[in-house]
């Protein structure tokens, strides 16, 4: 009861905004008209168990004018029934899908801002396989709450409507036993609550780790399409290095652990619907057997029996919404549970960012970027790199030499506000703009020019100044194929991949750029040809690169040491080039 109370205290907190939001009239309408619909169902078939009396009354007393009349008023419910049920199911799928876009909209917005997506990266795995839950977390969670919270409504106003029935009926219909009547109030309903609750906490025993299970299946599923994902994305160095043998392994593995959680379903599944399936077909006979005494001792007509029957089945349904629902109960708690830890470990990133121990950004400054008390750590606290009352000077050129691992790629990213881990602030000029090269730039599935043009839209730019800078940094061969859509990140060699980085500055003119070994997969007169590019194109804009080649010092005025100390790595000037 207690994790039931927390998985429904977290399912209010997650759906309640959707009502509160700007789509909440239409939301609140849709749902409203769903319940009301299900409403007038439950009155339709109080109709329908008062019309089994009548009917089944008229067949043993072979009355031909009441059987042909009821068949007629049957005629007119069922139709009015079918049609609710059909407006039923379009409203209540019309809700969902707007129910589901606007939650994905939220976790997509949560998920992607401000750098929290790499944020969690850095955090672990707290939130695994984001993809799955904004794809189907959400989906799953939208259905089942909408389709489990009208089924509760519907089997307590159901309950409500049919135990009066079947008190009354109990009164017309008296237990009898070994000759005679025992007087029990309401015992068709004591009946039917005693049985309702021994097969709902036997439902319980057998049926509990379904919901563990479930959770597991979901992390297990996903971990193996994303491991595939990344075999394919990753496809030519397994091919250069041949370890074909060693993915299909790792894949088997891990598909193993798919197929050994599923089989725990099956097993505990069986179980669960062995008793499940047993207990529904003795509820079918149970009323029967319990009104038939007082049927053949001719207490009661055959219409009373059967609308017995009826309001008994009725109230038995009811009370056995959690037994009917459990596996839907499972999957539904596993999903709720993954969305609210992936709304948690989004919150925790972003709380990264306002932890006083941690890298400030501000846009604020003089036209230099200021770094004061800076000191750069990994996530566990280790120091990294510290940098005091260091500027990045508009229009002087830097140069970041060092050895690898000393934290230059790190710094760069606190920077640009994606890094929190460490102190200091770093102060940005508020008009000014950076652009981040890494070594392996980032190109989206779309159309060539679509990649170069990211991260604004394609129209930002004019076709003709896109070929210029595709042309202008050496690849006038893919001039042709702007407008093809593909995979550019494997299409294009690495080499290729930085040409286009720098075409995308081009593009840009941000007014830092910061090259962080952006062209070291080009040979030494390709990169010098670049380096001479940018500073002929863009003369307003400030470089800061991090490189290993001395032949880079030629374009820049000022470099730049990583030099190891007790806490970490410090920033040593090196030599100026005079302006």
């Amino acid at each position: 009861m207690n994790n039931m109370r927390s998985t429904l205290a977290t399912v209010w907190r997650i759906a309640i905004p959707y009502f509160r939001s700007e789509d909440k009239w239409m939301a609140r309408g849709l749902l409203a008209a769903v319940i009301v619909i299900e409403l007038a169902v439950v009155g339709l078939n109080v109709l329908f168990n008062r019309w089994n009396n009548v009917f089944y009354n008229a067949l043993q007393e072979r009355n031909l004018d009441v059987f042909t009349y009821q068949l007629g008023y049957f005629s007119v419910l069922a139709a009015i029934f079918i049609a609710l049920k059909v407006y039923q199911l379009y409203l209540n799928q019309w809700l969902q899908i707007r129910w589901r876009r606007w939650l994905t909209e939220r976790y997509l917005g949560g998920w992607l801002a401000h750098g929290n997506h790499y944020r969690m990266q850095l955090q672990g795995d707290a939130a695994d396989n984001p993809d799955q839950r904004i794809a189907e977390d959400t989906q799953l969670f939208v259905d089942r709450t909408l389709s489990l919270g009208v089924g509760l409504l519907s089997s307590v106003v159901t309950l409500a409507s049919f135990v009066i029935i079947l008190w009354g009926l109990s009164d017309a219909a008296p237990l009898h036993m070994f000759g005679r009547d025992i007087p029990i109030p309401g015992y068709l309903v004591w009946a039917a609550l005693i049985y309702a609750v021994i097969g709902t906490v036997l439902t319980h025993l057998i049926g509990a780790p379904l919901m563990g299970l479930n959770f597991q299946q979901q992390q297990y599923e996903a971990d193996f399409r994303f491991n595939l994902v990344r075999a394919r994305e990753n496809a030519e160095q397994i091919a250069l290095l041949h370890g074909e043998p060693v993915e299909r392994l790792r894949l088997s593995t891990r598909f193993a652990r798919v197929v050994g959680n599923w089989l725990a379903i099956m097993s505990r599944t069986k179980k669960l619907t062995a008793f499940t399936a047993s207990y529904s077909q003795i509820s079918v006979i149970f009323p029967y057997v319990l009104i038939a005494p007082a049927y053949f001792a001719e207490k009661v007509q055959l219409g009373g029996m059967m609308q017995t029957a009826s309001a008994f089945g009725s109230v038995q349904d009811a009370l056995s919404f959690f037994i009917t629902a459990y596996r839907t109960l499972a999957e539904w708690q596993a999903g709720v549970a993954r969305l609210d830890g992936f709304e948690q470990a989004i919150a925790s990133a972003e709380t990264l960012t306002t932890k006083p121990e941690t890298v400030h950004v501000a846009r604020a400054g003089n036209g230099a970027i200021d770094l004061t008390d800076v000191a750069v750590s990994l996530p566990d606290g280790t120091p990294l790199v510290a940098a005091d009352a260091f500027q990045f000077r508009g229009g002087e050129s830097t140069l970041f030499t060092g050895p690898s691992g000393s934290g230059k790629s790190t710094l760069f990213r606190a920077i640009a506000g994606i890094w929190p881990f460490g102190k200091g602030r770093i102060a940005i000029p508020a008009d000014a703009t950076l652009m981040m090269l890494p070594q392996r730039p980032y190109f989206p599935v779309g159309t060539l020019q679509d990649a170069i043009a990211y991260p604004a839209e394609t129209s930002a730019f004019t076709p003709q100044k896109i070929a210029e800078a595709v042309a202008a940094v050496g690849l006038p061969a893919l001039l042709p194929r702007l407008d093809e859509e593909a995979h550019w990140n494997r299409m294009l060699s690495l080499g290729e991949q930085q040409r286009l980085g720098v075409a995308r500055a081009l593009l840009h003119k941000p007014q830092y750029l910061f090259l962080d070994e952006a062209t070291a997969s080009l040979d030494e007169p390709s990169e010098a040809a670049l380096y001479r590019l940018i500073a002929e194109k863009l003369p307003a804009t400030t470089v800061v690169s991090i490189g290993h080649r001395s032949t880079l010092q030629a374009f820049h005025l000022r470099n730049v040491t990583l030099a190891k100390s007790a806490a970490g790595y410090t920033l040593a000037e090196g030599a100026t080039k005079p302006a």
